[in-house]
């Protein structure tokens, strides 16, 4: 019997480290968590202006979250126990997602996992967000230290899929035909040249100070494959994220190194 109360409590003692290693909810509550430092301050205030009014829009909760370190853990671990403790998503409804990225280091490999609750694995299935969105838009960039704009392009293609702007298999047809699931791609040049008056330069679309729109700049980041002119359905400004809903996850993601 007292060997039994010994292992128990070794198991709680463990259960309870490997949670402390867990990120705290944030207070105030917010959608973009940049632990590892890898954004600017513009780059961090336009990402949770644009999920903070999308979660208004839909219901659905994207978090981003980057870490200096996964503490041990496998990536989909750690973004699963992310969105458990912190009740991403509506409660009952289970439509949160968790983005999680650790930056490439000298001596370990980058990584980035996304998670979907149980309402979302129907709609972004673990193949799809893996081989289009993850390995597709998200690490090309992401080799080359733009974090942001993977963040961004990622973040498009789960926003226009969850919201129904076309399904995921439309959006794989898509890419596969080496078109757009979206607005041609000169069509959202010529409505920057148009908004700039002559006046943009091209590293102006990838900073924070940029006076570009959200929607515009992560537009220019995702390149040919698609365009992003649904973001054009926000506005500049956020109300501040309102706190999360206590919504549930299963295991669904999917995720990749480099």
């Amino acid at each position: 019997m007292k060997k039994l109360i010994i292992l128990l409590f070794v198991l709680v003692g463990t259960v309870t480290s490997l949670m402390a290693q867990i990120p705290d909810r944030p207070v105030p509550p917010r959608l973009v968590n940049d632990f590892a430092g890898l954004l600017q301050k513009g780059e961090v205030k336009n990402m949770e202006n644009a999920l903070e009014q999308f979660a208004r829009q839909t219901s659905t909760q994207i978090v981003v979250v980057t870490v200096p370190d996964l503490e041990g853990y496998a990536p989909g671990d750690f973004a699963q126990q992310i969105g458990e403790k912190w009740g991403v998503g509506q409660k009952g409804d289970d439509n949160g997602l968790v983005i999680l990225l650790k930056p490439k280091t000298n001596d370990s490999r980058g990584e980035v996992f996304v998670a979907t609750g149980y309402g979302l694995e129907g709609v972004l299935p673990d193949a799809i967000v893996n081989r289009e969105i993850v390995d597709n838009e998200m690490i090309p960039r992401f080799k080359n230290n733009d974090y942001y704009g993977g963040l961004a392009t990622g973040i498009n293609v789960i926003m226009d899929i969850t919201r129904g702007e076309y399904t995921a298999q439309q959006y794989q047809e898509k890419v596969s035909r080496g078109g757009s699931a979206g607005i041609p791609f000169f069509i959202i040049l010529f409505v920057l040249f148009i908004s700039l008056f002559g006046r943009s330069r091209r590293r102006r679309f990838y900073t924070g100070g940029s006076s570009l729109p959200f929607w515009m700049a992560m537009g220019m980041m995702s390149g040919g494959h698609r365009s992003s002119g649904s973001f054009g359905n926000f506005s500049s400004g956020g109300g501040g994220f309102g706190g999360f809903g206590g919504g549930s996850f299963g295991g669904g993601g999917a995720g990749g190194s480099w």
